[in-house]
Parts: structure tokens; sequence; C-alpha cells
């Protein structure tokens, strides 16, 4: 009978230590979006018309904006008879957009249906693109864009090896698009807390071009006053961010006066480089510090919480009181 109050007394004990630490740790959490936001924005661009460059950088440029533009090999490179679409970037104009912060990825070699061609097809579709934009611009694409939005399970399954994303939902504007429109579609990502890919092709002449090309220019203003809500990313870093986000596994302890958070992450540190923000509620006690493999990170302080940027495949990260 000893023995069994023995053992009963032993784990009422560490039932009642158990929930004390439940209780005593804060509320931390990985934020939905970079820096807290409530909803992600990417505006994506299909098939490489100069005017993205000369109009379209320009515009997303004056409100902090970058985009991803999608791009084609034979386009940039010429037909057999080596008769290059004139109304399409040239590999140095694609590599400016690099340059200048945007991302310039994959639309497949030829813009071909990948749902009509053979699985070796769609390899040298996806691969050779790759190595072509790799070969020009310096960096090798993580995401892919399928023409036609055309994709099945196997596709998906093809194009995904090696990338943080490929585009599978998205939201057509052009030549019907309106301010009012737009400007609804981005209140329902915010409503929703979703992440929204815009897809556009022509901005003057093209393919679906817009009717009137200010209703752009004016939905950048619209949605540049609505930037304490809304991160505008490009598809490849909101795509990471959010597999990153899903994935990331935090052990918290409470030691006195300071919080440790140790995070733990299984995808290729190589390929996902987006940093997370750790929501933290905020203290009573006027002043905290955050650091990280010996760094010191700079927390953003606002009235009823704390947001911090962390590498989710570093070290502990330690809030000190």
């Amino acid at each position: 009978m000893k023995r069994l109050s023995l053992i009963t007394l032993v784990s009422l004990l560490l039932t009642i230590l158990a929930t004390a630490s439940t209780k005593d740790t804060p509320d931390i959490r990985i934020a939905r979006f970079l820096d807290g936001k409530s909803a992600a924005i990417s505006y994506t661009y299909d098939d490489g018309y100069i005017e993205h460059l000369r109009c379209v950088a320009p515009e997303m440029e004056k409100n902090s904006f970058r985009g991803t533009f999608w791009v084609n090999g034979t386009t940039h490179e010429g037909n057999a008879n080596n008769q290059k679409d004139s109304s399409r970037l040239s590999w140095a104009q694609a590599k400016e957009l690099h340059l200048r912060g945007h991302e310039v990825s994959n639309h497949g070699w030829s813009h071909k249906n990948l749902k009509r061609i053979s699985n070796e097809e769609i390899k040298i579709e996806i691969e050779r693109n790759d190595s072509v934009i790799e070969a020009n611009i310096g960096i090798r694409p993580t995401t892919y864009c399928y023409a036609y939005n055309a994709k099945d399970a196997n596709i998906q399954a093809m194009a995904s090896k090696g990338r943080v994303g490929t585009r599978t939902k998205q939201k057509g504007f052009g030549r019907k698009a309106t301010r009012e429109g737009m400007l609804d579609w981005v209140h329902e990502q915010i409503e929703s807390g979703d992440w929204g890919v815009a897809m556009m092709h022509g901005i003057h002449y093209g393919y679906d071009a817009f009717t009137d090309v200010n209703v752009l220019w004016q939905h950048f203003t619209d949605v540049r006053y609505l930037s304490d809500l809304i991160w505008v990313g490009t598809f490849k870093d909101v795509a990471a961010y959010v597999t990153e986000r899903d994935s990331v596994h935090l052990t918290i302890r409470q030691k006195r006066n300071k919080t440790i958070i140790t995070p733990s992450l299984g995808l290729d540190s190589n390929l996902f480089t987006m940093p997370l923000t750790l929501e933290i509620p905020r203290s009573d006690k006027h002043s905290v510090t955050i650091k990280q493999d010996k760094k010191v990170l700079k927390p953003l302080i606002l009235s009823n919480r704390i947001l911090v940027n962390f590498n989710p495949f570093g070290g502990p990260v330690t809030i000190r009181y």
C-alpha cells in the first residue's frame, strides 16, 4: 500500500507541474504572414513582355513592391529561323528585372500545354527552361508557372521537384478589370487571412491587355495604403514562408525571467531561405531582449504584441524580459 501511495503522489505532483508549466508558457506562435500581416498578395506576370520591365516594374517599385515574371526560353532565344519576338524581353532585360529585386522564373521552355505531351517532353519543358534562365540571369528558378494553367497530380509532382512552390491558384486581371473589383479582391484576402495570387499578361498590348492601364496603377496605390495589413511579396518568398510556417515545430520553455523557443524545421535550408515572424504577447515589463545564435534580433513592439523575425533553421530564440 505504501508503494502504491508513493506512485500516486509522484504522478499527482508531475501533473501539477505540467499544468503549471503550460499555464506559465506565453501564447507564442508563428505569424500567419511575414511581419504579422493579415494577408499576402503576389503579383505575377506571364509571358515576359518588354513592357513588364518598362512599365510594370517602375510602377511597382514606386510603391516598394516586387513582382514575379514568368518567362519562356524560346520567346527570348528566338525560333528555329532566329526570329525573335520583339515584344518580349531580351535576356539582358530579364536579368535587369532580377537585379532590381523582382523574381524571374519558369513558365516552360516553349509554353506547351503539359497535359498534352509525354512525361519526357514535360521534363524537357521544365528543365531546359530552368537551365537557360540560370545561364542568362545567374539564378536557378525555384518556382514554376504552368502554361495555360494546365496541370494534374503527375505534372505537379514533376514540376515541384527542387522548388518552394508552383502556381496552382490565381486570379486573372486584364481587359475586364476595374479598380473597384481589384480592391474587392484585396479585401477578400484580408478578411479570409489568405494569400492572393494575381495573374496578368499584357498591359498595353498582348493577351488580355488592360482596357485602361490606369486601373492597375491606381490599384497599386490602393494596396500601398493597406500596407499595415498586406504583405506584397514575390511568389517565391510567400510560397517559401507559407511552407516553412506550416512545417516548423516550436518547443517553448519558461526559465525564470526568460523564454526559450527552439525551432525545428525539416525542409532544405538551401531552398527555403525566408525568415519567419514570431508573435509574442506583450509583457507589462518595460524592456525585452531577443537573441538567436548570439545575435540580437530587432523586435517590433506593438500595443498588444511583439513581432520579431528569426531563422527557423537556427538555434534557440531567447526572450529575456
